[in-house]
């Protein structure tokens, strides 16, 4: 019986070791032995001044944005209001007025 700890992502009991880290090989996930890294898999995202965005948040467009397909562009200082996070390149989904529903990157945006 082995004396390893499961895996804390998906529960496996099939865990190894492979120097100071421990793998599961179901999740592919990898933790510390003595469990001094407390690294979250949760991803932060931040404006292009560094602040951390949450859903629910007001930003404001720091550029003029081309909008892909169509002839509108989103003006600098354009107030975006209830921010939602996604996954992905494009990780603000919002919705603009006058424009409709499109998705952001972090890096055009400045939290209001």
């Amino acid at each position: 019986m082995s004396t390893l700890p499961a895996c804390p992502k998906c529960e496996s009991p099939y865990t190894y070791e492979d120097g100071l880290m421990l793998i599961c090989p179901e999740c592919a996930h990898e933790w510390s032995a003595d469990g001094s890294d407390a690294v979250s898999d949760e991803r932060v995202i931040k404006d292009s001044v560094g602040n951390v965005l949450a859903d629910g948040d007001t930003v404001s467009v720091i550029k003029d944005l081309k909008v892909k397909g169509s002839s509108l562009v989103v003006k600098v200082g354009t107030k975006v209001k209830n921010i939602r996070l996604c996954d992905g390149d494009h990780d603000i989904d919002c919705k603009i007025d006058g424009i409709g529903a499109m998705k952001l990157k972090s890096e055009f945006v400045k939290k209001a």
